[in-house]
């Protein structure tokens, strides 16, 4: 199971750096636009995760992971107003969801999580997380490629495989 905690939480790291890498790239004003009423900006998808991370892994063991505190409809709304608000509510979502990873020992893995009155094994309930959060910051992507001038790939720039594959297996 530390295999599968170590293996997660360096997913989990992967995606968090994505939403930053993306994030740097957006002026301010690029992380509240919104493409539609139907749409979400930056600002309120990073709302949605601090309020999801929150509410699912405080008290990871030992209370519903829907908190009863919790506003979802309100996550969806234009609450965050700065850069910094966004980014400490972001960094505080991620920090409430690694401390609970760290916090689980050897003989939590057969303990029941539930989430909604769902119950779900640790391993279950940590990949239900580990899906949706990546949903989310592939949205923040595609919206910051949308968002941006002069957008930086963050990972193989379009049309540049072939030249990746080759940088990365030595050849010239």
């Amino acid at each position: 199971m530390e295999d599968f905690l170590t293996s997660a939480k360096k997913q989990l790291l992967y995606y968090k750096s994505v939403g930053e890498k993306t994030m740097a790239q957006l002026q301010d004003e690029d992380l509240f636009w919104i493409y539609n009423d139907e749409s979400n900006s930056v600002a309120m998808i990073v709302q949605h995760l601090w309020g999801n991370m929150l509410s699912r892994w405080t008290d990871f063991l030992t209370s519903d992971g829907e908190k009863p505190w919790r506003n979802r409809d309100q996550e969806f709304e234009a609450v965050i107003k700065t850069r910094a608000d966004l980014m400490d509510k972001w960094n505080a979502g991620w920090r409430c969801l690694f401390d609970a990873l760290d916090a689980i020992k050897p003989e939590d893995w057969n303990k029941p999580v539930f989430i909604r009155g769902e119950r779900h094994s640790v391993v279950d309930a940590i990949n239900r997380q580990l899906a949706h959060y990546p949903y989310h910051i592939g949205q923040i992507v595609f919206i910051g490629k949308m968002a941006a001038s002069g957008w930086q790939a963050l990972t193989i720039p379009k049309g540049k495989s072939q030249t990746f594959n080759d940088d990365m297996f030595g050849k010239k």
